[in-house]
């Protein structure tokens, strides 16, 4: 069975992201077919998506190699998010269906259970599927596209420091879907432009050193494990 090129796509990706490859460190097609249990062909058309999504770069006698993002490059990305979360909030009170509210309602709930009772271990998940979900709602590909490649940008390049206050955090969340709920597209696209230029306050650029990357590349799991791979 051919495996197809998006999952080795996201699970190179997954490993950047991680901080598995270093910055400009090289990206062979054969040690990455090795390393994911694939061919060449699904590994050179990851390869393709990874420079166009600006994961990767092909450099003149060396090929393909992890991109080298500036502080400036960073700071856009996060300057990108915060006009569009915002927009996709908005769209999303216009087009949600009644499938996309009771994803947002239930992670809410959710959220909120574990920010009062104060486990964190599981709230940033939990608050990137509610932005996930919340884009997907918007209606639009073209944006719920962009905004799953700054948030997968924004992981690799800056750490985030837990919020002060997670129930205030997860009330915000609250507030967006009933507004949302509502078809309140001005209230939706304001409280979620708050949510995110507080949530901004907390990312920290990410520089990793060599120090830890052996660890990182001894738990990082090989193979392409197609069933879990998320899309």
């Amino acid at each position: 069975m051919r495996i197809p090129a998006h999952s080795v796509c996201t699970a190179i990706r997954d490993d950047i992201v991680a901080g598995v490859y270093e910055r400009g460190s090289r990206l062979t097609e054969e040690l990455l077919a090795r390393r994911y249990g694939v061919s060449r062909v699904p590994v050179r058309e990851a390869l393709r998506t990874l420079e166009a999504e600006g994961f990767v770069v092909t450099r003149r006698h060396a090929g393909a190699c992890v991109a080298e993002p500036t502080e400036q490059e960073a700071s856009d990305l996060l300057e990108m998010r915060m006009l569009l979360e915002p927009l996709g909030a908005a769209r999303a009170a216009q087009r949600r269906t009644e499938a996309h509210l009771k994803v947002l309602r239930g992670l809410v709930r959710l959220g909120q259970e574990r920010a009062r009772r104060g486990n964190s271990d599981d709230l940033r998940s939990l608050g990137g599927w509610f932005h996930e979900t919340l884009a997907q709602a918007s209606g639009s590909p073209a944006l719920t596209s962009t905004l799953a490649q700054l948030r997968h940008k924004i992981a690799w390049m800056y750490t985030v420091e837990a919020p002060a206050g997670p129930v205030e955090s997860w009330a915000e969340h609250g507030g967006i879907v009933d507004a949302v709920a509502r078809g309140d597209s001005e209230r939706a696209r304001t409280i979620t432009a708050l949510h995110t230029e507080r949530a901004t306050a907390a990312h920290r650029l990410r520089f990793p050193g060599q120090a830890d990357r052996a660890e990182r590349v001894r738990t990082s799991q090989h193979p392409v494990n197609i069933a879990s791979v998320r899309h």
